[in-house]
Formats: C-alpha cells, structure tokens, sequence
C-alpha cells in the first residue's frame, strides 16, 4: 500500500512541475512577443504601400477582419496577407502586395499576388 502512495505522489509532483514549466514558457514567449512588438514600434518599417515582397508563410490565423490571413514576415517586420488560396499551406513561398499598415506601424496588411 506504502508503494502505491508514493507512486500517486511522485506522479503529482511530475503534474506540478509540467504546469509550472508550461506557465514559465508561455510568460517567457509573452515577455519576447512583449520585447519584439517594442523594437517594431522604435523602427521604420522595412516595407512600403505597394511594396511585393516574397516570403514564407509562418501560419495561418483570423485577422480581426474575421478572414482566416496568412502570416509571413519581411525582415522580422509581421504581414497578415488576404486572399490566400486554401492550397498554399504553412512553409510555403508566396509573393505579397502591402496594403495598409496598423495604428503603430508594427505590422501590415497586404493581398496575395501569387506563388513564389
């Protein structure tokens, strides 16, 4: 019986210290999202309205236009790009045409042109 209780103890404490790493890397991600979207706001945008530039997408989310866009960056400068055909995935080259920047100039929307 004494085995048993140790072993259900140990297997909390491998629980605890999972969620606590878990909650250490998501504060350490927020912290360098944190830093990143700063140094954006210290600095010229690598892209201009009009601008096409090739890239790879980095993933897919919903824009706060409810669209699902595409994310790729230029010189670690972040573009949600519309219009991407369903067939392009993660990893893939596409061709871009800057749009619109955000308030703070830390990112760019912008509409797809092709596959690169």
């Amino acid at each position: 019986m004494e085995t048993v209780w140790v072993a259900a103890g140990v297997g909390a404490v491998v629980v605890v210290v999972a969620v606590a790493a878990m909650r250490c890397r998501r504060s350490a991600d927020r912290r360098a999202s944190e830093r990143a979207h700063e140094a954006a706001r210290e600095r010229e945008p690598p892209v201009e309205i009009g601008d096409t530039h090739t890239f790879g997408v980095a993933e897919f989310t919903d824009h706060h236009s409810g669209d699902r866009v595409a994310v790729g960056k230029v010189e670690g400068f972040v573009l949600f790009v519309e219009d991407v055909p369903a067939s392009v995935s993660v990893g893939d080259p596409i061709r871009a045409r800057v749009l619109s920047f955000n308030s703070g100039h830390t990112s760019a929307d912008a509409v797809f042109v092709e596959r690169a």
